[in-house]
């Protein structure tokens, strides 16, 4: 016999695929309408002409952020940024997240550990002795100011000793009779185990430190410091568009400052978008597989 859902369960379903659909629609016409701009004219953008398909195509405005040295200069530091948060961030949600996965009897000192870490989740020592901190310690101007401060993701570790937790205890418990040490254990076992949930944590890091950008406003002084998202911040926030000279006339009448911070933003999500995909995923694997356990 086969079985007919009732109708409350497929006005569910509808409605929460209307839902979802609408919801990405909302995230999707935004970038289309950017990416629209930064291909459309000068004119066009000016006469506000422009929705979701480019008027007038031209790849001027990519012409023009190409000869741009500032915004490879702060790509190149945000790309720097980028790989050293991610290997510094991960290395320590790995090593804290495996002992306090462990029992109480195991780690005795596992529930101070554990209200340490909520405590810093819940109150934050504030944005002025954060600066005073990295001025202090001369990392002002320097990368290490962009990492440091966030090196320790609490929210990751608590997820990933989550996954942890989740793993079977009898895998663990016959490497240690077969006399494996922990960090046998944790680099043989449980990391093998545990891709989709690092993969996950990966891609959450890494576009957290891609799209930051008010840490390097504050912690950077030179512009050739500033990571791309606080670049861009800067130039889209200057919206100084006076002329100076015949060149700088016949520039905005090619391209003006819209598309061609369009067209920076546009090159700016390029690699997210590139990396995203190969590990959406392991989104739902990574986060729900050990949400049961406490």
């Amino acid at each position: 016999m086969k079985y007919k859902e009732p109708f409350s369960r497929r006005l569910f379903i509808v409605f929460n695929y209307f839902f979802i659909s609408l919801t990405a629609l909302l995230c999707v016409i935004p970038m289309i309408h950017m990416v629209s701009i930064s291909f459309s004219s000068s004119a066009a953008v000016n006469a506000s002409r422009v929705t979701f398909w480019p008027i007038d195509f031209t790849l001027q405005p990519y012409n023009f952020v190409v000869a741009e040295r500032q915004f490879f200069t702060s790509f190149l530091v945000t790309v720097r940024r980028v790989l050293l948060g991610v290997s510094i961030n991960m290395i320590i949600t790995v090593l804290a997240a495996y002992p306090i996965s462990k029992s109480q009897t195991v780690f005795h000192k596992r529930q101070l550990y554990i209200v340490f870490l909520l405590i810093t989740i819940l109150f934050s020592g504030g944005l002025i002795p954060l600066y005073i901190i990295v001025n202090m310690t001369g990392l002002i101007d320097k990368i290490w100011a962009l990492v440091l401060p966030s090196a320790v993701p609490v929210f990751n570790i608590i997820l990933l000793q989550n996954f942890f937790k989740s793993l079977p205890t009898e895998i663990e418990e016959s490497a240690f009779i077969d006399g494996a040490s922990h960090w046998t254990v944790l680099f043989r076992i449980f990391l093998p185990l545990s891709k989709p949930a690092l993969a996950t944590l990966v891609l959450f890091v890494a576009v957290g430190h891609w799209n930051s950008w008010f840490d390097g406003l504050i912690f950077m002084n030179r512009p050739q410091n500033f990571p791309l998202q606080s670049y861009l911040q800067t130039v889209i926030v200057n919206t100084d568009t006076r002329l100076t000279s015949l060149a700088d006339l016949e520039f905005f009448m090619r391209v003006n400052q819209r598309n061609s911070n369009a067209a920076k933003i546009v090159l700016a999500m390029i690699p997210i978008l590139m990396v995203y995909p190969f590990l959406q995923k392991y989104f739902a694997k990574g986060i729900v597989l050990g949400s049961v356990k406490g």
